[in-house]
């Protein structure tokens, strides 16, 4: 049996050594059009920055290599330009003397990868976009002697380019079209990226574009210009489905190549992974574009157990994602608020701003986590979180209790490991599943940053029960200041009608509102205290 697989590096590479280790004696070929088979494309802005000094540490195995171990047949500098479904043949030609050769299948692995985009901007063509090595090594020689960057998008590889520029000294414009940075977050944990960025000197220009590209600026959109000696766009990418395309191959609703559940395109014969292909959505079961290494990787060995025959199912993909922004560990998986409105689909949201382990052992770091729930069933729809540390772990955990089918109030009983160095005796996952949990029994009602305005206008009484110094220090205009620990003596103060309670984080609020609750009030906690309502309403 021979098995041609076009594409390297994640889903295509999984796919090939998979195979072998499952069939010793299928033939295998792997095409790649780039000089470099497997390489650390996730590395790739991190040697630019010089953080990865070597660039021989992103090269992870070459053709000689996977031949030695894998006894594959690997051809860089390889591109397939035309598949005859009808005769199983994929004709490659070699990037670097044209010659042609038709290769035949028994079956056929799409792993292609998706493009930059490079939409029609006057003088884009001096712009360059980061996939490869090749790419890695033009941006490497055109910062070489340059002062100023431009950084057009303000997605991941936009962010981490910006922080990587920077850390060469460079001088650096990121615009990003929209109004904030990092499309997975929602608003109020946006904005402490962009307080990040903006801390670190770049030149953060959000809500308009690039409108052309000169000799050595860029024009926007508001008419200002920013210097750009050089210039990179990151603007996003596109599933690269040209070849799939000329074979007649099914493309799906969001552009990207169909795969039924078993990574099967149209073709029977055909199947196709990684960037290139549609998903199936971990929440709704829709089709989706998911970008990731990860997902590539984990679709490649289950392409390759698929051909082989043993019985395996595709799961669907939450997008379970991190970056790190100048220090900030910036995550987010399954959906967003913005997501779920536009959708609308109701929701609660919880708000947390916890320590990364015992606050009274050194070093511990605040921590920004969401999370997003089904009112009805309380089914995790997805979770953010920012902060310099203990954000990856937490993030992970809830994408694996998504996985699991674990409720939100599910998260209360989890068993975490705890040592004051690592966590806390309530880990903050813990704590979002109590919050939850006092939701879903109605112990507690809540009210987010953005409906605060509204319950005043109707009426509500805003109540800060933080101490007079912390109000003293910034304060929710209008808000009537009592003390927690004064609450119950002055409750006579209090108008009536609706009350709404807040604190810095939440945790006093929600202790205000249970006193409140049992006095015969109306009364709903602001989700998130102070913080998230300062962070939510300062966005850029």
């Amino acid at each position: 049996m021979r098995i041609v697989i076009v594409g390297g590096v994640a889903g295509g590479m999984s796919a090939a050594t998979r195979l072998r280790r499952l069939d010793e004696q299928a033939q295998i070929v792997v095409l790649e059009r780039s000089g470099h088979v497997s390489f650390a494309n996730c590395g790739l802005p991190y040697h630019v920055g010089g953080v990865i000094e070597q660039r021989g540490d992103l090269l992870l195995q070459t053709p000689q290599s996977l031949a030695d171990r894998f006894a594959l047949d690997v051809r860089v500098n390889t591109e397939a330009v035309a598949i005859d479904r009808d005769r199983k043949i994929v004709t490659v030609r070699s990037v670097l003397t044209e010659d042609r050769e038709d290769i035949e299948y028994d079956a056929l692995v799409l792993s292609p990868g998706a493009r930059p985009v490079r939409p029609p901007i006057p003088g884009i063509e001096r712009a360059l976009t980061l996939r490869d090595i090749e790419d890695t090594d033009a941006i490497v020689k055109a910062v070489a002697d340059a002062k100023t960057v431009t950084v057009i998008g303000g997605g991941f590889i936009g962010v981490e380019m910006a922080e990587n520029l920077r850390h060469l000294g460079l001088e650096v414009t990121l615009v990003e079209a929209t109004s904030q940075l990092m499309a997975p977050l929602d608003p109020e944990l946006a904005s402490l990226v962009h307080e990040r960025v903006r801390a670190h000197e770049v030149d953060l220009r959000l809500g308009v574009a690039v409108t052309s590209i000169g000799a050595d600026t860029v024009t926007i959109s508001d008419g200002t210009e920013a210097p750009a000696e050089v210039v990179i766009a990151a603007i996003g990418v596109r599933p690269d489905t040209s070849l799939a395309e000329r074979a007649g191959l099914k493309i799906g609703p969001r552009g990207g190549v169909f795969v039924d559940d078993s990574l099967r395109t149209s073709d029977p014969h055909i199947y196709a992974v990684g960037d290139a292909v549609e998903k199936l959505d971990g929440i709704d079961g829709s089709q989706a574009l998911v970008p990731l290494a990860n997902t590539a990787n984990r679709q490649g060995r289950l392409v390759a157990d698929i051909i082989a025959g043993r019985s395996v199912h595709n799961p669907g993909v939450l997008g379970t994602a991190i970056v790190g922004v100048f220090g900030l560990q910036v995550a987010a998986t399954g959906w967003n608020e913005k997501r779920l409105r536009a959708a609308h689909r109701p929701y609660v949201a919880i708000h947390t701003h916890p320590g990364s382990h015992a606050g009274y052992y050194p070093g511990a770091d605040t921590m920004h986590l969401k999370l997003l729930a089904d009112p009805d069933t309380w089914q995790i729809l997805g979770a953010q979180g920012v902060g310099e540390s203990g954000v990856d772990k937490r993030i992970d955990v809830i994408a694996t209790a998504m996985r699991g089918g674990l409720t939100a109030a599910d998260l209360a009983t989890l068993e975490l490991a705890y040592a004051p160095a690592f966590g806390s005796a309530k880990d903050p996952i813990n704590m979002l599943g109590w919050i939850a949990d006092n939701l879903s029994t109605g112990a507690t009602q809540s009210i987010q940053w953005h409906e605060l305005d509204d319950a005043l206008s109707q009426g509500a009484t805003l109540v800060d029960v933080r101490s007079p110094g912390e109000h003293a220090a910034g304060a929710i205009p209008g808000a009537v200041n009592i003390e927690l620990d004064h609450l119950r003596s002055r409750l006579h103060e209090l108008p009536e009608g609706n009350l709404v309670v807040h604190c810095q984080v939440g945790i006093r609020g929600h202790i205000a509102a249970r006193i409140l609750a049992e006095h015969g009030r109306s009364v709903r906690n602001l989700d998130g205290g102070y913080l998230t309502w300062l962070a939510g309403t300062s966005l850029n």
